[in-house]
C-alpha cells in the first residue's frame, strides 16, 4: 500500500533541487545520435508524482524528449507481466554487467550466462519475447499501449529521432545478431527495429514521473486508477533498476542515494521509491557513461533531503514528519 506523503516537503525539495542545479554546466549531449546532439542543452525539469496522482513539477517538464534507455523498464515489466518473473529471469536474467549499456564484450563474457533486460542486449531480447511472437505490429501495439498506461497518457514516436537512431544503430545490429545464438526469441531484425522504435518514443518528465509512481504503487496508476501490471512485479523491476540503472556507475549511484533509478541518453532519469512515490529529472548533457549530469545532482539532492534511500529505516516525506535539513 502506497503511503501518505507530505506534499509541501516534496514541493520544497523539488524547488530547492532545481534552484541548486539549474546553473550546472557539466557534461554534453549524446552526439552519436544526431537528433540528440541538437536538443537544447539548457533544458531542465524535475517532476514528482505523488500517491494521489498530483504531480509536483518545476522547469521544462512538458518538453517531449527521447525516452531512450528508460524504455527498457516498461518493456521488462511487460515481458514479466506476460511470462512471469521467473521465465524472464531464465531467458534473459537479472545480473548487472558492470560494463557500458551497449557493450558487446559483456555478451561475450556471459558465455551463455543470462544478462539483464536493462542493457541493450537484454532489452532487444525482451522485445523479441513480447507477445504476440512473430507479429511486429502486434508487438509494437502491446509495447506502446503499455507505456501509455504506465504514463497515464498517450505517447508516440519522435519520427526524426527514430530515423536518426536507425541510421546509426550499427552497434545494436551487432548485439542483435550476437545474441541470436541463444537469447533472441523472435526474428532478430524485428526485435532490433522494435527496440529502436521504443527508444525513440517522446515523453515528458511529467509522464515519466507518473510511470515511476505507477511502479511504486504496485502497478496501479495513481492518476488514472488503472491496474497496469501485477503487483508482485514492483520489487523485481525496482531491484533491476537498483543494480544496473546507471550501468558502470550504478554502484556509486546506489551507495550515494539508495534510489532505484533508470537513466537514458535522452537526458531523463526515472527514480522509483516503492510504496512512496516516483521522481524524475531531465537535462540533456551527459557524463561519460551516458547519464545526465544535472539530473543526477538534482535527484541525489531530493533523495537525500527527503530521505528516500530504500535501504534506510525512515521515510521523511511521510505526513507529519520533518524533512532532512539541507
Amino acid at each position: 500500500m502506497i503511503q501518505k506523503i507530505d506534499k509541501k516537503a516534496v514541493q520544497d525539495a523539488v524547488q530547492m533541487a532545481y534552484d541548486r542545479c539549474k546553473n550546472e554546466t557539466g557534461g554534453k549531449n549524446a552526439d552519436y545520435i544526431p537528433y540528440l546532439a541538437d536538443v537544447p542543452s539548457n533544458l531542465f525539469g524535475i517532476a514528482a508524482c505523488l500517491p494521489d496522482g498530483d504531480v509536483v513539477a518545476v522547469g521544462d517538464t512538458d518538453y517531449k524528449f527521447g525516452i531512450e534507455s528508460v524504455s527498457k523498464v516498461p518493456t521488462a515489466i511487460l515481458a514479466m507481466n506476460q511470462y512471469g518473473g521467473q521465465e524472464v529471469l531464465g531467458k534473459i536474467g537479472a545480473d548487472a554487467t558492470g560494463l557500458p549499456f551497449n557493450s558487446i564484450m559483456a555478451i561475450l563474457l556471459e558465455n551463455d550466462h543470462p544478462s539483464t533486460p536493462l542493457v541493450n542486449a537484454g532489452a532487444i531480447s525482451a522485445c523479441s519475447m513480447i507477445k504476440p511472437v512473430g507479429d511486429s505490429d502486434g508487438k509494437w501495439k502491446a509495447i506502446v499501449s503499455f507505456i501509455a498506461d504506465l504514463a497515464g497518457s498517450d505517447v508516440a514516436v519522435i519520427d526524426e529521432l527514430y530515423k536518426s537512431e536507425t541510421a546509426t544503430n550499427f552497434n545494436n545490429k551487432s548485439i542483435a545478431w550476437l545474441k541470436n545464438y541463444n537469447r533472441i526469441y523472435d526474428d532478430p531484425d524485428m526485435a532490433l527495429d522494435i527496440y529502436t522504435r521504443q527508444c525513440s518514443i517522446g515523453v515528458t518528465a511529467r509522464q515519466l514521473a507518473t510511470m515511476a509512481a505507477t511502479i511504486a504503487n504496485s502497478g496501479v496508476n495513481p492518476v488514472t486508477g488503472k491496474a497496469v501490471f501485477k503487483p508482485e512485479l514492483t520489487p523485481k523491476i525496482a531491484s533491476m533498476m537498483a543494480t544496473v540503472g546507471f550501468y558502470e556507475h550504478t554502484g556509486d549511484w546506489l551507495f550515494t542515494t539508495g534510489l532505484p533509478a533508470k537513466t537514458g541518453v535522452g537526458g531523463g532519469i526515472m527514480g522509483v521509491v516503492p510504496g512512496v512515490m516516483g521522481v524524475v529529472a531531465f537535462a540533456p548533457p551527459l557524463d561519460g557513461a551516458g547519464n545526465s549530469v544535472k539530473a543526477q545532482k538534482a535527484l541525489a539532492f531530493i533523495a537525500g533531503h527527503l530521505n528516500l534511500n530504500v535501504f534506510g529505516t525512515t521515510r521523511c516525506v511521510m505526513a507529519g514528519k520533518e524533512p532532512v535539513k539541507a
